[in-house]
């Protein structure tokens, strides 16, 4: 099931989530509803704090080929648990900050672990895009945003153009 993302400025997406404990059918369900979300937006990560839940869960798939496998990725609980001195710089995007996007630099490599949707832990090195993605979503479960990373006058500007396209939103639907 498809389900709605928090656009930015909501004060949801600047709250700390909580580690999920035990794996429900719950929790299973609400990762896969978040990966039809994610493909749908389409973006290629996506954490609960966007859909309105305060839970450590992220889903990513940054393969963007055509003929590649897509490798959906459920994580919960995710922390990186090393990051190389290399920094990257990607041009980032969110799906909560729809048609903004802005150079973020963030470690090229990080050491990821987490617990997959069948209980089991997990730990894998990403590099990449992957290494942005994954580095992005875990921020979203800390209450902060790309934008965060920013000087103020970007910040507040991409801010200001958020509240107007809510606004404008909001009159569409009315």
């Amino acid at each position: 099931m498809k389900r709605p993302i928090i656009l930015h400025p909501d004060p949801r997406l600047k709250k700390l989530s909580d580690p999920v404990g035990d794996l429900s059918d719950a929790l299973r369900t609400l990762a896969d509803d978040m990966l039809e979300t994610m493909y749908d937006a389409p973006g290629i990560g996506l954490a609960a704090p966007q859909v309105g839940l305060l839970h450590r869960l992220i889903v990513l798939d940054c393969v963007k080929v055509d003929d590649e496998k897509p490798r959906p990725t459920i994580m919960f609980n995710p922390e990186i648990i090393a990051a190389s001195d290399e920094q990257n710089v990607y041009e980032e995007g969110c799906l909560s900050i729809p048609e903004q996007f802005a150079d973020v630099t963030r470690p090229a490599e990080v050491q990821v672990r987490w617990i997959d949707r069948d209980g089991n832990e997990q730990e894998q090195g990403m590099d990449g895009l992957w290494a942005t993605c994954v580095q992005h979503e875990i921020d979203h479960l800390d209450g902060k945003l790309f934008i965060d990373y920013l000087k103020p006058l970007k910040r507040q500007m991409i801010t200001r153009k958020m509240v107007k396209f809510k606004r404008e939103r909001a009159r569409e639907k009315a």
